[in-house]
C-alpha cells in the first residue's frame, strides 16, 4: 500500500487540481489569504489548504488553531455584522448530525499567521465540492456542539469552482 500511495501522490501533484478555491479573509481580516485544491483521489477527495495572515499569538503555546470547513452556500457574500452569511451551513447531503456532515474537515493549525494542512476525504468528490464555499472560522471546532461545532466567526472564505484546465483523472484503487 506504501508504495501504491507514494505514486499515486507523485501523480497527483504533477496534474492540477480538479477544482480549487482562492481564500480571502473578511473586512475584520483583511490580511488573510490563500487557496484550497482538491483532487480527486481514490474514491474521495484530496484537499490541500493553504492559508497566510492569520491572526497569530507570538507565544508558541497559544498558536491558534481554526475550524474549517466546506459550506452549502456558492457565495462568499455577507455583511459587516455577519461576513459570509450566504454561505450558509455546513455542506451536509446526507442531513448527519455534526460532526458527521461532509463538510466537516480537519482544522487548520496556524504556525505564526501561516497554516498548510492535506488531507483525505471520502465524504465528498472535487466535483460535488464545486459550487460551495469553503470557510476559515475563528476558533477550532470542538466536534460536538449542534449543529456546527462553535466555531465561531467566519473569518475567511474561498469559492470552489472547477479548474478550466484539462485534468486528467486518477484511476480507481
Amino acid at each position: 500500500m506504501r508504495s501504491e500511495l507514494a505514486a499515486a501522490l507523485g501523480r497527483l501533484f504533477q496534474t492540477p487540481p480538479q477544482a480549487y478555491a482562492f481564500l480571502y479573509g473578511s473586512e475584520k481580516y483583511p490580511d488573510i489569504h490563500g487557496v484550497v485544491y482538491f483532487y480527486p483521489f481514490f474514491e474521495g477527495t484530496l484537499v490541500a489548504a493553504e492559508a497566510a495572515g492569520l491572526p497569530h499569538m507570538e507565544d508558541a503555546c497559544r498558536e491558534r488553531v481554526f475550524g474549517f470547513h466546506l459550506h452549502e452556500g456558492a457565495l462568499c457574500k455577507g455583511s459587516p455584522a455577519s461576513p459570509f452569511e450566504e454561505t450558509g451551513p455546513h455542506y451536509n447531503p446526507e442531513g448527519c448530525e455534526h460532526p458527521a456532515h461532509a463538510g466537516d474537515v480537519p482544522p487548520l493549525f496556524g504556525n505564526d499567521g501561516y497554516a498548510l494542512c492535506i488531507f483525505y476525504t471520502a465524504r465528498f468528490r472535487p466535483d460535488e465540492a464545486a459550487g460551495h464555499t469553503v470557510i476559515l472560522h475563528e476558533l477550532p471546532d470542538d466536534f460536538t456542539t449542534q449543529p456546527s461545532g462553535a466555531s465561531g466567526e467566519k473569518i475567511a472564505c474561498g469559492e470552489v469552482q472547477m479548474n478550466p484546465v484539462p485534468f486528467t483523472v486518477l484511476p480507481e484503487r
